[in-house]
């Protein structure tokens, strides 16, 4: 069976999930559509497909939509999908705040259209491995780091445009420190200002994470740097500890340190995953849809908060399945 989709976003992160699109089995890519009409004719010329505009593409008989658009154009699109009935892929994160988030959740809800979201690295063996380890081994201290650059977008030193580094970059660890140690009840952050002109999203952020299950937490984020040089956990547990990147695991336990790296690529498995729901029906474990993402965004926007008010914010929905 394939599937007939379309693609709305052509910056960075569109143009990956386009050429993996395009050499999918099974997938036909339809069109590109984005903002900013040159974009969209050179991904689109690139991938050998129309350059259209988004009601062009939404009527050019879709199976399904992939939105990879910036975090401030979150929202409108999402919502003008569900109402045309089509499965979305939405790119993380879900909006610059949780209004337009919520909003789309509800939509998404009532209408009950598939949904997948860009959390990748849920899809590598490595991160089912560092599960395991917390099956047997209960995490008691989750310490998230993302220290990078400022990446080369515009919008993306614009906290009103991106979110700010927390909400759109360090999401990856945040989502992941859920996935391991369970829902986070309460936040508490601080920030040192940003030091460059132009750029209001802050050089550096720290956060405090409390778990439900008793478990505490940090966030270390910086994109005050000149190159990245780390993403990812290190979980101590009771009776073991692990550190986790995206390309590597080192899980040590009595008898020692093992080491291992992903065998799968998550950015295409992300994708392939999301195909293989839509044609099949059948759900890989890595998958996650509008509303699990929603539950990670709303632990990055009230680290945001708490980091702009200087007080506790509880995290909104904790641990519910709404």
């Amino acid at each position: 069976m394939s599937i007939r989709v379309g693609l709305v976003g052509a910056g960075g992160v569109g143009a990956r999930h386009g050429r993996t699109l395009n050499a999918l089995d099974g997938v036909d890519l339809v069109g590109v559509a984005d903002a900013l009409p040159a974009a969209a004719t050179a991904l689109a010329g690139e991938l050998g497909v129309p350059a259209l505009d988004v009601d062009g593409l939404l009527g050019s008989g879709l199976d399904a939509v992939w939105l990879c658009v910036p975090p401030f154009a979150h929202g409108e699109l999402e919502l003008t999908v569900v109402r045309a009935g089509l499965p979305l892929f939405v790119e993380k994160p879900l909006g610059t705040d949780l209004a337009v988030a919520e909003e789309v959740a509800a939509a998404v809800a009532d209408s009950g259209v598939p949904t997948a979201t860009g959390y990748h690295w849920r899809h590598l063996d490595t991160v089912a491995a560092a599960r395991a380890v917390c099956a047997t081994a209960p995490p008691r201290l989750v310490a998230a780091t993302w220290l990078d650059k400022v990446p080369p977008p515009a919008w993306w030193s614009r906290a009103d445009r991106s979110g700010g580094q927390v909400v759109e970059q360090a999401t990856h660890v945040l989502d992941l420190a859920r996935v391991l140690a369970g829902e986070v009840e309460e936040v508490q952050a601080l920030t040192a200002p940003s030091s460059s002109e132009g750029r209001d999203v802050d050089d550096a952020t720290v956060a405090l994470l409390r778990f439900a299950s008793g478990a505490v937490g940090t966030l270390t984020a910086a994109c005050a740097q000149p190159a990245k040089t780390r993403a990812g956990l290190e979980v101590s547990c009771a009776g073991a500890s692990f550190e986790l990147t995206e390309t590597s695991l080192a899980v040590t336990t009595a008898d020692g340190t093992r080491h291992s790296e992903p065998e799968v690529d998550a950015r295409t498995a992300v994708d392939r995953a999301f195909v293989d729901l839509l044609t099949t029906g059948a759900r890989a474990e890595g998958l996650v849809d509008y509303a699990e993402a929603l539950r990670t965004h709303r632990l990055a926007v009230a680290i945001a908060e708490s980091a702009r008010t200087g007080a506790a914010v509880p995290v909104r929905g904790q641990g519910s399945r709404d």
